[in-house]
């Protein structure tokens, strides 16, 4: 079984000096924030109960209980997801829990995580985490009842690109902490956000270049995955140019789902599906 190619590939080019800039800009804000805090109990007496004397001293408290709430937040999250979400397992759903050992093998990934089905309550969602010795995906409801029977290409691309985040690092502890603070700034966090979606998107792609109904049911909602003109919609994304599409993009965590399917046929990662494939009987 081949593994995946090199890094450089599935990985968008502009992530990482982004990523490392972010960091940079992370360190130089807990710096001042340090610095602000040093400072403080050295001010005028009347400064220090003013109002940025109380964010000064709020950031200085937020710092020092970063890690152990983020600690917390990942612990509590998984703990919930092991509560009320069906986790499968050789016995469950057997096929898409090969796939994901199949996938987790070909990525090179250091261990299997653990895959649940969750109710998304009507919402079209899947997302990739990470508590202590353990990584994680949940799928929601929706979207795998959807692709599950009828489209099992697009859910294999989905998960791909959920492994994705895994493989590079997006979901670790050290890395939220990396960014924690920059990536708050409006603009620059959505930004690097997006950045990460079309690393993952190109591992989706990379383990299963059929699965373009896996994006194609983001843009035009369920059941309409297969009646999608694919060809015409990477049409669309070829002419989504000009200044109001730029600023509208701007503040929005992932990228439009027309110039995601876009760049990766322009890469070559993804084909089209060819008709009559569906009833092939392709294992998912």
């Amino acid at each position: 079984m081949s593994r995946a190619p090199s890094g450089t590939r599935l990985r968008h080019p502009a992530e990482v000096p982004f990523y490392v800039f972010m960091v940079v800009l992370n360190l130089i804000i807990i710096w001042l924030i340090i610095q602000a805090a040093v400072t403080l109990p050295f001010l005028p007496e009347r400064l220090r109960d003013s109002g940025w004397a109380t964010a000064v001293r709020s950031a200085a408290i937020g710092l020092l209980l970063l890690i152990p709430f983020l600690i917390i937040i990942r612990e509590t999250q998984r703990a919930s997801i092991r509560g009320t979400a069906v986790e499968l397992s050789p016995r469950q759903y057997a096929d898409l829990y090969r796939t994901a050992d199949d996938f987790a093998h070909r990525l090179g990934l250091s261990r299997r995580p653990n895959l649940y089905l969750a109710n998304g309550n009507g919402t079209l969602n899947a997302f990739a985490a990470q508590a202590t010795g353990h990584d994680y995906v949940v799928l929601a409801n929706e979207l795998f009842v959807n692709l599950y029977q009828n489209n099992r290409e697009g859910l294999r691309f989905i998960l791909g690109h959920e492994l994705g985040h895994i493989k590079l690092h997006h979901v670790s502890l050290w890395y939220q902490l990396s960014v924690a603070y920059s990536e708050r700034i409006p603009i620059l966090g959505p930004s690097l956000s997006r950045l990460r979606e079309y690393s993952c998107d190109r591992h989706g792609a990379h383990l299963c270049p059929s699965g373009a109904s896996g994006l194609v049911m983001l843009a035009s909602g369920r059941h309409t995955e297969h009646t999608t003109d694919v060809e015409e919609l990477v049409r669309q994304g070829q002419q989504l140019r000009g200044f109001w599409v730029e600023l509208a993009q701007l503040p929005q965590s992932h990228p439009f789902t027309v110039r995601r399917l876009e760049r990766l046929f322009r890469l070559g990662l993804l084909h089209a599906r060819v008709r009559g494939e569906a009833e092939s009987g392709t294992p998912v």
